[in-house]
Order: structure tokens, then sequence, then C-alpha cells
């Protein structure tokens, strides 16, 4: 389980070092692709196979459905860390979330996701009294 927050910096190469508690999951390959609110998603191997188990059962024929699975796994990306447990951002997902060399990486249970700093504290800022003052379930059956 992905959990908590961390400040990397993207490097001149468009690497990020992933962070030390989530280096043992992610050891093995990741994927990278577009999430919603402009970040970048990082989903394990494992978890990505899991996920397109579950994507494939989308019926066909929902436009919805389709359309949403092109934005989704058209910009995936396989990536396998380096010795020193970096990742390369591919250009089209910097461009996609406005990552530059602030970032932030938060753990999201079963995904990472990495933002531009900026856009993570706008974000955060614009959520946080939404959720102190959420009054109804949200999530089923979880309060």
């Amino acid at each position: 389980m992905f959990l908590g927050t961390y400040a990397p910096k993207l490097d001149e190469k468009g690497r990020i070092i992933l962070p030390a508690k989530f280096r043992d999951e992610l050891a093995s390959g990741i994927v990278l692709t577009r999430g919603q609110e402009h970040c970048v998603y990082v989903f394990s191997q494992r978890e990505f196979e899991s996920l397109h188990e579950k994507i494939r059962q989308a019926p066909v024929t929902s436009k919805q459905a389709r359309d949403y699975l092109r934005v989704f796994l058209s910009g995936a990306s396989s990536e396998l860390p380096d010795k020193q447990n970096r990742v390369t951002v591919p250009q089209t997902l910097r461009s996609y979330a406005g990552l530059d060399r602030d970032l932030v990486v938060i753990g999201a249970g079963s995904r990472a996701e990495i933002w531009d700093a900026q856009a993570w504290e706008t974000y955060l800022e614009e959520q946080e009294a939404t959720f102190a003052n959420t009054t109804e379930e949200v999530i089923p059956g979880l309060f």
C-alpha cells in the first residue's frame, strides 16, 4: 500500500528518485499513465496487471468506456527503475501533468501519484475544507 507525501526533484533528464518506502513494491517494474486531475498515476507492474484484468471487462459497446480506456492506456508507459532507484517520466506525461523540477509524490493506496508541487498545493487547499466538512458517506461502508 502506498502512503505518505514526498518531495523529490525532477532531474534534467526527466527522472525522479522513487521514495524509499515505495521501492520494494516498484522494483520489478512500474507503469506510469495519465491520472485524473492532471497528475501521473504510478502503478506497480502487478497492480497494473490486476487493473488491466478489470479493464478487459469493460463493454466495447460503451462509448464512455472506450473513450476512458483510450485516454488512460494510450498514455501508459512501462518503466524499470535503474540502480539508483530513478525512473524516467516520459515527456508526454510530464507535459500532461505540467511537471517541472519541484514535484510531490503521494501515496494513494493501490497507486502513487506524481504531481507538480504547486498544482498539488492548490489541489490540497481546495480539497481540505471539503474533506473536513464531509457529512455524508463518500465511500460506502468506510464511516
